[in-house]
């Protein structure tokens, strides 16, 4: 045990001369990391009460928080007896990039590698199981399935087995029983961690306190009036608070705030965007010391910095090798510098590696590069397939937000002055307005708008901005933090065509604890939430509001209310759809009697309980409320309660059902409580060949009525007689797949299938293939969203796509097809013969190559739309699993933004060519691609 403390303590002391910072990080790091001993130390100890057998321990934060450090401080104080002592005899040290390397091995000889020639005392360390600590980091980087089958996992500990199985059978203590693991992970892991996670285990978050943050501003200034000034200018300001949650990103921002002090400017105008963090940070770092300026040695450094920024991040690449820095152009005497001043560090988890300080300051390098002449490179990193996850780069508005702060004049002329440098603005500044105006003509074809919105904040030229702005006659805006909120205002302030807009905002005012006490985030959440909703009665030309799959609580739902109530509101048309709020409507309805402007009311798909729809009644009937049509009230009603309605409510003129198509002997059962029944009666007994006979259904009745009735019938090929099926969420296997593929050859009439939410998997795909290519189908769209599909059934789909002379929508995203299924999907989209108008596909996690296609299909294809989201949810029908559960929590996943990756990829550069001053204009393919 000895021999293998000292062993342990080598290789870490060899690490821990790695860390560049010195000083203000260590003693930062000492202080927070203390009381993360002293819960390490009591977590595995037995004899504590906390303690358990076969205990997972967890250590969750977001990037740089200093999971790390922590895991290696604790790991020296175990060797050098300070604790776990007695408790833990031997530990496995497993970082992602060891486990993403392997393929094959045996617990033998995962923990013989760090034992000289491989001789570890195997014997003694499993005799005693119990005291054998494991130590995984960095789990959201790990590539491996652990979801394994209970049957497949080893006992055996010298069996060789694929990785995958090995690590499954450790955590779940198949093999060395009742040993313990501590995990590492960022926050944003918490799908692996459910797999994993146990009753008794435990789970530790760094978080990076308020408390914490002024610690680290005290401890880089030294003096205490300093400290104050910039901590009170970060936490006034948003951007920057967001920007400062850990001790890296602290430490940038602590450079430019000093900088300003130095220079004795005001600091609340000078400092104002996160463009001018950045900004300061590369003048104060490339001008600190004179060796670096002489002979404006600063200005080369700062070329190939962009460069590899730039050639980095198109490849999927963080961790830059030897051959990279010298493709850029640099010299070891260069990265020596660069060292020095703290832009590149060696990589804490590559080999010989480098990377970027913080990845903020090589996107802010990115954007720079399209901003100069540089000369043509290519990393050789760009050629290799294989990317660890945590370096794929699949967000890009980070680099056209950094780019639109540096085309305001005075935040440029800044890093121009200080480093002698210039950058090009004319043509980026025409080509955004081109891209703009596009895409203000075509709607459909911008996502959502809060990238744009950030760009625009980040830049704060008023002209600039409004002729950006008035491009547009509608806006989608997701919202998640307090940021988007922020940032949103900001914009649509300046946004005087505005006529509809559309609003998703989760996680904010999600909890409905009247109790809770409001915290300083909370504070500003409704100072933003109440400058947006102003937005509601200053915007005399917004005329349409819908709100979905959102969360507010019961303030920021008055909030709401009394921008509705307003007499300035002009909105005529309120559509909600997924709303959860405080007080179950009563406050929006009855905000309704008193908006005199609003004619069509739409609540579609909403947890309304039964004793609401007296309320929305009552409210109707007020002469004061001018509400024309009322539409998708019933949806989540009970179908009784429909009797309320009469021809005597004075103000409705249309009930509008949507129902209007079926024959009027099922309207008159809408009435009756038991109205369900016949009417799927009817149905079934009707030629209704023209009806989307699940829509017409489910606008109307109980949508957990029509669950059991889709579950119920789903397996019978005559439920496919219709032109439109919608079997989403029907909770069905692969074994229906056999029917439904004899109804769509057999039934010539079927144009649409919905099937998403079903665990159709693979066998059950090829089952539809096969009936999609056969010569009876014509079927026009399809929709197979969350239906289990990995890339083995991929080869079939493409040929699908090829051989279909009627297919032209296909909706596979929620399915993990891997970049190898996306390829083959992409090389069938992109054959001649292929119709297909709209695919839907998850690709917000694709590598390079795979992004480059995808690139080549859409440029090929322009016709071919790209939708990242359920046709379900467009339409306000989404199948949830808690039907009728009020939480509406769960946050919307970030929507990968192709617009914005086509205006990074197509945006103008010029290059320096070889051996000659002249400048040669081109697109970025002809470097990075």
């Amino acid at each position: 045990m000895k021999k293998h403390k000292v062993l342990i303590k080598r290789k870490f002391l060899l690490q821990w001369e790695k860390c560049f910072f010195e000083n203000v990080h260590d003693e930062f790091y000492k202080k927070m990391i203390v009381e993360i001993l002293r819960i390490l130390d009591a977590t595995y100890d037995p004899r504590r009460a906390a303690s358990s057998k076969d205990q997972n321990v967890f250590l969750r934060e977001g990037k740089s928080a200093g999971k790390t450090m922590a895991i290696k401080v604790a790991v020296l104080e175990w060797a050098n007896d300070k604790i776990w002592k007695d408790v833990i005899s031997y530990i496995v040290y497993l970082t992602s990039y060891e486990i993403n390397q392997m393929a094959n091995s045996s617990l033998v000889e995962l923990m013989s590698r760090d034992w000289p020639n491989g001789q570890a005392p195997i014997a003694d360390i499993l005799s005693d199981s119990q005291k054998l600590l494991f130590i995984l980091e960095d789990l959201d980087n790990i590539e491996v399935n652990l979801n394994i089958d209970e049957s497949a996992l080893c006992s055996d500990s010298r069996q060789q087995v694929s990785v995958s199985v090995l690590l499954a059978s450790l955590l779940k203590r198949k093999m060395a029983p009742g040993s313990s693991f501590l995990i590492s992970s960022r926050t944003d892991c918490d799908a692996a961690m459910k797999a994993l996670v146990k009753e008794m285990d435990y789970s530790i978050t760094l978080e990076f306190s308020n408390e914490k943050r002024q610690k680290y501003f005290t401890l880089f200034f030294r003096d205490s009036q300093r400290a104050m000034i910039a901590l009170k200018l970060v936490r006034e300001n948003e951007m920057f608070l967001h920007l400062c949650q850990e001790a890296v990103s602290c430490w940038i921002t602590c450079i430019a705030l000093n900088r300003q002090m130095d220079n004795g400017d005001d600091m609340t105008l000078s400092c104002q965007r996160l463009t001018d963090i950045y900004v300061h940070f590369l003048a104060n770092t490339l001008t600190s010391e004179a060796g670096v300026t002489a002979n404006h040695y600063h200005l080369i450094l700062l070329e190939c910095l962009c460069s590899l920024a730039l050639e980095g991040l198109f490849h999927d690449t963080q961790h830059f090798s030897d051959g990279d820095l010298r493709s850029v152009g640099f010299t070891e005497a260069d990265v020596s510098v660069l060292q020095a001043l703290k832009i590149l560090l060696p990589s804490s988890s590559y080999q010989d590696h480098y990377m970027f300080i913080h990845l903020k300051i090589q996107e802010f390098c990115a954007a720079m590069a399209y901003m100069m002449v540089l000369t043509e490179c290519r990393i050789p990193s760009a050629s290799k397939r294989y990317k660890d996850r945590r370096q794929r780069y699949n967000e890009f508005s980070p680099i056209i937000t950094s780019i639109f702060g540096l085309l305001n004049e005075k935040r440029r002329k800044i890093l121009e002055n200080s480093l002698g440098c210039h950058l090009l603005t004319g043509d980026l500044r025409q080509y955004f307005l081109q891209k703009m105006k596009y895409l203000g003509n075509n709607p459909k074809a911008m996502e959502h708008h809060i990238p744009l919105f950030y760009c625009l904040f980040e830049n704060q030229e008023e002209e600039f901005v409004k002729e950006i702005m008035d491009c547009f006659l509608e806006a989608t805006i997701y919202i998640q933090k307090n940021e988007d909120l922020m940032v949103s205002s900001y914009c649509l302030k300046r946004y005087h065509p505005l006529q509809k807009l559309k609003l998703c905002i989760q996680c904010i005012f999600e909890n409905k604890d009247r109790n809770m006490t409001l915290n300083s985030s909370k504070m500003r959440s409704l100072v933003y939430w109440k400058d947006f909703c102003s937005l509601l009665y200053t915007k005399e030309n917004l005329w349409e509001l819908e709100i979905c799959n959102s969360d507010l609580d019961d303030t920021s739902e008055r909030v709401l209310c009394k921008a509705l109530i307003h007499p300035s509101c002009q909105l005529q048309t309120l559509k909600l759809t997924y709303l959860s709020v405080g007080t179950k409507f009563e406050d929006v309805f009855k905000a309704i009697v008193y908006n005199q402007n609003l004619m069509l009311l739409s609540l579609n798909c909403m947890p309304i309980s039964l004793k609401m729809f007296p309320l929305l009644h009552e409210v109707l009937d007020n002469l004061m409320c001018s509400t024309q049509h009322l539409r998708g009230v019933i949806a989540l009603l009970n179908a009784r309660c429909s009797g309320e309605w009469g021809p005597n409510t004075p103000n409705l003129m249309a009930l509008e059902r949507e129902l209007n198509t079926v024959p009027k002997k099922f309207q008159t059962h809408l009435g009756h409580s038991n109205c369900l029944d016949k009417i799927l009666n009817e149905l079934f007994n009707e030629d209704l060949f023209f009806m989307d006979v699940m829509k017409e259904v489910q606008e109307h009745l109980p949508l957990h009525d029509i669950k059991i009735f889709e579950r119920s019938r789903c397996g019978s090929s005559s439920y496919l007689s219709f032109i439109f099926c919608r079997l989403s969420g029907c909770f069905f296997t692969s074994d229906v797949c056999r029917d439904i593929a004899s109804a769509i050859t057999n039934n010539p009439n079927l144009r649409s299938l919905e099937l998403g939410s079903n665990n159709i998997g693979d066998a059950g795909m090829e089952l539809l293939c096969n009936a999609l290519k056969h010569p009876n189908c014509n079927l026009e769209n399809i929709g197979l969203e969350e239906c289990m599909l990995t890339s083995a059934c991929c080869e079939s789909l493409a040929s699908v796509l090829i051989s279909s002379k009627t297919l032209k929508k296909l909706n596979l995203f929620g399915n993990e097809l891997g970049d190898e299924g996306i390829m083959q999907i992409l090389e069938g989209l992109g054959h001649p013969d292929c119709i297909l108008q709209t695919v839907g596909l998850q690709i917000n996690d694709i590598d390079a190559e795979t992004r480059k296609l995808l690139m080549t299909v859409k440029e090929k294809n322009t016709k071919l739309v790209f939708v990242y989201q359920s046709w379900a949810k467009k339409e306000g029908r989404e199948v949830s699993e808690k039907l009728g559960d009020l939480s509406l929590s769960q946050s919307v996943p970030m929507i990968p933004n192709l617009t914005w990756h086509l205006i990074t990829f197509h945006m103008p550069r010029k290059f320096r060519l070889m051996k000659s001053t002249t400048v040669s204009e081109q697109h970025p393919q002809s470097c990075s691609t």
